[in-house]
């Protein structure tokens, strides 16, 4: 099914001209001088694993961040990696080469309580020491005519987190464009 551009979407030549507009605002703006931090003043840094509280962990996944075209469809296969995460990685996983450690179902559940699950989810998994984990969302084929609403919220939610290095659609076998591998941050 295409999709089709809606009146909102911004042209190139409109990204072109911001640009422009942009740069001749900014031209004789002088960049502040940044002087070195003192040797033994440097904030000392947080543990690699700490703890978080699922509040926390739920108001991670409500992060700003760019939105990504939410529009998805049952059998749309879904992929995503931050950048620094190598080809390499991505395509081990997309063929299931990373052991599951541990698997979250959502199928039947409201989008609050799949969101609050899968945040908790999330930080027990990666605090467990967790590296790849599957989350089931389902296909969406019994929601009608609003599309999959669990696999295109877990989409965007995924993206947003913090922990979650890359995720892509399961194998056939483990449940195809219905279930993603998702690999954490070690």
């Amino acid at each position: 099914m295409a999709k089709q551009p809606s009146a909102d979407r911004r042209t190139a030549d409109d990204a072109a001209a911001d640009a422009r507009t942009f740069r001749a605002a900014v031209r004789d703006v002088t960049p502040l001088a940044q002087t070195p931090p003192a040797p033994g003043l440097a904030k000392p840094k947080p543990p690699a694993r700490a703890r978080r509280t699922p509040a926390s962990a739920a108001e991670n996944l409500e992060a700003t961040l760019p939105l990504v075209d939410a529009a998805v469809t049952g059998d749309e296969v879904l992929s995503f990696q931050h950048a620094g995460v190598r080809s390499q990685v991505i395509r081990r996983l997309r063929r299931g080469l990373y052991p599951i450690d541990d698997e979250l179902d959502l199928h039947g559940l409201s989008q609050t309580a799949a969101r609050n699950q899968l945040a908790e989810f999330i930080a027990r998994s990666r605090d467990a020491g967790c590296r790849c984990v599957r989350i089931i969302h389902g296909k969406g084929y019994r929601s009608g005519a609003r599309g999959p609403v669990l696999k295109t919220a877990v989409n965007l939610w995924l993206r947003r987190h913090m922990d979650v290095m890359a995720f892509v659609s399961a194998r056939a076998i483990d449940g195809g464009a219905g279930a993603m591998y998702v690999l954490l941050r070690s």
